[in-house]
């Protein structure tokens, strides 16, 4: 039966995205800040679908702790879910991706749309300074940086491997960082068809405020992140009663 609800889950959440980018193709042409409604009417119709057909809730802690001015948004990366389903949660974010991604017919299309922050790993140094001009760009027109510190998803028991790029963003921006934890690999597993039951939980942490040295900054933001993304695993694992097994 899980089997069943994960693939007919998958079947509609492929088929919702593909009704988004065709009959919401005239947003190309329209205001950017429509377009960023309408996505984050995607997300929310996604996390509606995989909770009416899967049985899985999202929780947010923590938003006490977003400042009221552009920040920088550091979250821990397990899942594919990831990456739409924190959009709702901010108020304007562009979330760094990869360059290629952007070429994709219609997706790459809305993501330019969206002024996502585009990253080119190819080129090297390059692309750190062309990603940290962009952000600079989204930050003045007072919006969110949305990045994955380790660059790609990650199991959620994986050691973590953060990126330099995070502490270039943090140095140059001079923006606070919110870390964020979660615990959706164990929901919405990498690599794997299989959508659990339960409740992710999203955990917006302390603001780390900007100008802090380059170490102290890394050490903050890893251990924040770390520990809080340990303890919410450990959460789940035993709501399900050992069913959050990858």
């Amino acid at each position: 039966m899980l089997l069943i609800r994960s693939l007919l889950f998958t079947a509609v959440f492929y088929a919702n995205t593909a009704v988004f980018m065709i009959f919401g193709s005239w947003l190309l042409l329209a205001p950017r800040g429509w377009a960023m409604v309408a996505l984050k009417v995607y997300a929310r119709s996604c996390l509606w679908w995989m909770r009416l057909i899967c049985g899985t809730r999202m929780e947010v802690r923590g938003l006490e702790h977003l400042p009221d001015r552009p920040f920088l948004i550091a979250a821990k990366h397990q899942s594919a879910w990831d990456t739409f389903a924190l959009i709702p949660i901010f108020n304007d974010p562009a979330l760094v991706m990869k360059a290629e991604l952007m070429k994709i017919p219609l997706y790459g299309w809305f993501a330019t749309k969206f002024d996502m922050v585009p990253i080119q790993r190819e080129t090297g140094p390059a692309a750190l300074r062309n990603m940290l001009r962009e952000a600079h760009l989204r930050i003045k027109d007072q919006r969110e940086i949305l990045v994955f510190p380790e660059g790609t998803r990650k199991l959620p028991d994986a050691p973590p491997d953060y990126k330099p790029g995070i502490l270039m963003m943090y140095e140059k921006l001079q923006v606070p960082c919110v870390p964020v934890a979660l615990n959706s690999g164990l929901f919405w597993p990498r690599n794997s068809q299989i959508r659990h039951p339960g409740t992710i939980i999203v955990e917006i942490l302390p603001v780390i405020p900007s100008g802090l040295k380059r170490k102290v900054f890394a050490e903050r933001l890893q251990h924040t992140i770390e520990q809080a993304t340990r303890a919410l695993c450990r959460e789940a694992r035993s709501a399900r009663d050992g069913c959050g097994n990858k």
